[in-house]
């Protein structure tokens, strides 16, 4: 059995299974509605000596939304918001990560979504390393930030009788992530 300890450098690969994004995004400006994608694929890179990641690259499967609401998981991934028969997947890459201490980092990156390419910063966190009942070793990390979802071209909405909006603007994304070596 092996143990992956701080002082390796390895390659872990995003497992599917044990990883998601989720999100949160104001209903009619007095709630918030929450869903989930499916982290299909990705890699992450650390250095000798360190948990802290030199390289995070991640792809999302647009059409897995979903917010235990079919009639609106299907508006989601029409063109007026995902559009996931032109853009079925959504990616992450990162371009700079900086180390807060041994275990929280800001992670700068790409983020494309419905086609659109811009640049995030998430908050992350090193959640822990273990080795599984098969002797595979795995890292855990968990990242949030905030977008406007009309910087990535996400501008349907429908204004309200009684002010205000159907759908707000800011999405809260949160991540959970595990790789495997």
């Amino acid at each position: 059995m092996t143990t992956t300890t701080a002082q390796d450098s390895a390659t872990w690969q995003i497992d599917a299974a044990h990883s998601s994004a989720d999100f949160a995004v104001r209903h009619m400006m007095i709630s918030k509605v929450k869903g989930t994608f499916r982290v299909t694929d990705g890699k992450i890179a650390t250095p000798a000596g360190s948990f802290i990641p030199t390289s995070i690259e991640a792809t999302i499967d647009a059409a897995s939304v979903n917010t235990r609401e079919a009639e609106r998981d299907n508006h989601l991934r029409s063109g007026d918001f995902l559009d996931v028969e032109h853009f079925p997947t959504m990616a992450f890459r990162s371009t700079r990560i900086t180390a807060n201490d041994n275990s929280t980092f800001v992670l700068a990156g790409e983020l494309t979504i419905h086609g659109v390419t811009k640049p995030v910063e998430l908050e992350a966190e090193f959640e822990g390393e273990g080795t599984d009942p098969w002797g595979k070793a795995r890292v855990a990390y968990s990242a949030h930030t905030k977008i406007n979802r009309k910087d990535f071209g996400l501008g349907w909405n429908q204004v309200l009788e009684t002010g205000g909006v159907l759908v707000g603007e800011q999405i809260e994304i949160s991540l959970a992530v595990e790789g495997v070596r």
